[in-house]
């Protein structure tokens, strides 16, 4: 495990117990729809739900390689539990931490950190999921407070959040990321969520939120008005960094998994994996996944170091990390054949699973915009 202080290689042995112990027992359920708030909490009593933030406040003041190795072995056993990790982290507590008042800072990331509370990311709309500048959601002030309308779509932990951190137009539409706001909202009446059906990373609480007449005050702003687009990227840059780790824990998942299949199943008389087209397929499983490794943990590193092309690598993270989680289980469910494809097969989870990186955190369309934007001002 190169780029690994001591204490990341204790990090990582201590969460693989975890993820032995507590997650791979629940990560059938989980998929079959039950919420992992208990989970949540045991994360939270072992100060690695926000490993980042200092101790104070429930974290573990670790570094951001440190976050990207717990939600990688979360990954591996359940994507559902690491992708609703890795939003209340980094996405919510951490961006309500450093961004927030003080209020945020005291009273409600403690919460969030200890999993005593659920937060959700309300960014994604029915309009606007690609294209979040263009969200239609509106904040009008009246009588000295905000009044908050509109619909949220595709919120991981909607349907059971205590906060929300909602993101409303404050200003006309023709300004677009320039006239968003921030809200965090209690979860109260004016708020409704339906829960969305989904084909993987399910038991994520992934809803439909509605914002009907949801009363907000100046408190409750995040960051400045007008500001809010700034807290957008602030969790999706770290958004996309986590969903090249949870690639990461997949394809490893996966390549493990038809790695000792191959060696167990008999075919013409001998193993599979002394069939050479097997062993081919095993390299360049291997192969892919140790180079998305070196780019996750490289990315987390340049952020801890203020490395201004940061952004960038937590794109290209993204975008190669759901890449080689879909292709490396793709050859993993071959290797596996009808095995692979029933239920019996982890990995059957893993492929509907994998899916849906290549499209939450920005589709794979929009990252390679970003990726040529931040091209375009490197090489000018």
């Amino acid at each position: 495990m190169y780029m690994l202080s001591e204490e990341h290689k204790l990090t990582v042995k201590v969460i693989r117990e975890f993820v032995d112990q507590h997650v791979r027992p629940k990560a059938r359920s989980i998929d079959k729809g039950e919420y992992p708030r208990q989970l949540l909490k045991l994360l939270g009593e072992l100060n690695i739900l926000v490993p980042t933030l200092s101790p104070d406040v429930g974290g573990a003041g670790a570094d951001t390689l440190t976050q990207v190795l717990v939600v990688e072995e979360l990954a591996k056993a359940s994507p559902g539990l690491a992708t609703i990790m890795e939003i209340q982290s980094s996405m919510l507590a951490e961006n309500l931490y450093h961004n927030g008042n003080k209020v945020h800072r005291e009273e409600v990331v403690p919460k969030l950190a200890s999993g005593d509370a659920v937060g959700a990311f309300a960014l994604s709309e029915p309009c606007c999921g690609s294209d979040a500048a263009a969200i239609q959601t509106m904040a009008e002030r009246r009588g000295g407070e905000w009044v908050i309308n509109g619909t949220k779509m595709w919120i991981t932990s909607g349907l059971y959040a205590d906060y929300y951190l909602v993101f409303a137009r404050s200003g006309p539409a023709e300004a677009r990321h320039r006239a968003i706001t921030a809200f965090l909202l209690h979860r109260n009446s004016c708020i409704e969520a339906t829960p969305i059906e989904v084909m993987g990373v399910r038991g994520t609480g992934t809803a439909e939120v509605r914002l009907n007449d949801c009363r907000a005050g100046d408190d409750d702003v995040v960051g400045e008005v007008n500001g809010g687009w700034k807290m957008a990227m602030w969790g999706i840059n770290m958004g996309r960094l986590n969903v090249g780790a949870i690639g990461l824990g997949i394809a490893e998942e996966a390549l493990r998994e038809a790695y000792i299949y191959a060696q167990r199943r008999i075919a013409f008389g001998k193993a599979i994996s002394e069939f050479q087209i097997i062993q081919h397929y095993l390299a360049e499983m291997y192969a892919r996944t140790e180079a998305l490794r070196s780019v996750v943990y490289t990315a987390a590193k340049m952020r801890d170091a203020g490395d201004p092309d940061f952004p960038l690598y937590a794109q290209v993270a993204k975008l190669l990390g759901s890449r080689t989680a879909v292709d490396v289980v793709r050859l993993a469910v071959q290797i596996q054949g009808g095995y692979g494809y029933s239920t019996d097969s982890p990995l059957e989870m893993l492929y509907r699973d994998a899916k849906v990186t290549e499209i939450y955190e920005g589709t794979n369309e929009i990252i390679l915009n970003t990726i040529y934007k931040f091209m375009r001002e490197k090489f000018a």
